[in-house]
């Protein structure tokens, strides 16, 4: 399981849904890992550190986690934290992006190196042996900010594609062999119509606004075969709310006919025939 964050959203990086909480809390038995993103956009770096310890209660991979900051500086300066390298344990360190590290490639529980006329600061977690794993029910996730079973921490800027591989390796490396679920001519477990509303819904994604696509439900009025063999699809779009229908309609109707056209090519594409998709919109009564 991997939880991701995104800590340049200081409204909700603090803390875990309680959603999240009670679906890790379900099945614990189940290897977790924390993913924090975006960590380029962070301008006080020592902000991590506080992300770490809350999102994981202070325990990594049953470890006690406890801060300590190791200072470099010039005569005429002041230490101040500034670049963390985190740690969950004497022999390894959560996975970072190298834009937090110096360009030197300082060896594991070295300090950074740096310059005559810049400073540079070690700001670690060093771990110590938790007091065994409790059970967290309902009421203990009520008073819970992070979850305290998190095997490993991997801080990306998957924008710019840092860190993205070493993630990539580590679950590739955690990955079990197998019997296949499916026979190898088996395309897809989908259904045609779980295949068409899915593809209806990217559209939707892509060309509505903030929660606009979120509430619209969809309802298939019409599949059939027409008589040259092509799939004749009629689906019903419903909102919530007027000013929703007019966003999904658009001006002059060029959103909803530009949804229907782009969708209608994809599903040629998937169901090698021809397509025929009609949409239409309406409010939900």
């Amino acid at each position: 399981v991997l939880v991701l964050v995104d800590v340049s959203d200081h409204w909700t990086r603090n803390r875990l849904s309680k959603e999240v909480l009670k679906c890790l809390s379900q099945f614990p038995e189940i290897p977790s890992v924390l993913v924090l993103n975006k960590v380029d956009l962070l301008k006080k770096k020592f902000i991590l550190l506080q992300l770490v310890t809350e999102l994981t209660e202070g325990i990594v991979n049953g470890k006690k986690l406890e801060a300590k900051s190791v200072f470099k500086q010039d005569s005429d300066s002041s230490a101040k934290p500034d670049v963390p390298i985190i740690q969950t344990s004497p022999q390894s360190r959560a996975h970072q992006p190298q834009h937090l590290q110096e360009a030197d490639q300082a060896p594991e529980g070295c300090s950074l190196k740096e310059s005559s006329n810049t400073r540079a600061s070690e700001s670690s977690l060093v771990t110590e042996e938790a007091q065994g794993l409790t059970h967290y029910g309902p009421e203990n996730l009520k008073t819970m900010k992070g979850w305290p079973r998190f095997q490993e921490i991997f801080m990306l800027a998957a924008l710019h594609g840092e860190e993205v591989d070493t993630l990539k390796r580590y679950l590739l490396m955690q990955a079990k062999p197998g019997p296949w679920e499916f026979h190898s001519e088996v395309l897809t477990s989908q259904s045609p119509q779980e295949i068409c509303d899915n593809i209806i819904r990217e559209k939707l994604l892509e060309y509505l606004p903030l929660e606009v696509p979120y509430g619209v439900t969809q309802v298939t009025e019409l599949w059939e075969e027409g008589p040259s063999g092509e799939l004749l699809i009629v689906q019903s779009l419903l909102v919530p709310r007027k000013s929703h229908m007019m966003m999904l309609i658009g001006r002059r109707g060029k959103v909803i006919s530009r949804i229907a056209q782009e969708a209608g090519q994809d599903l040629m594409n998937v169901f090698l025939c021809d397509v025929r998709l009609k949409l239409k919109v309406d409010v939900k009564s």
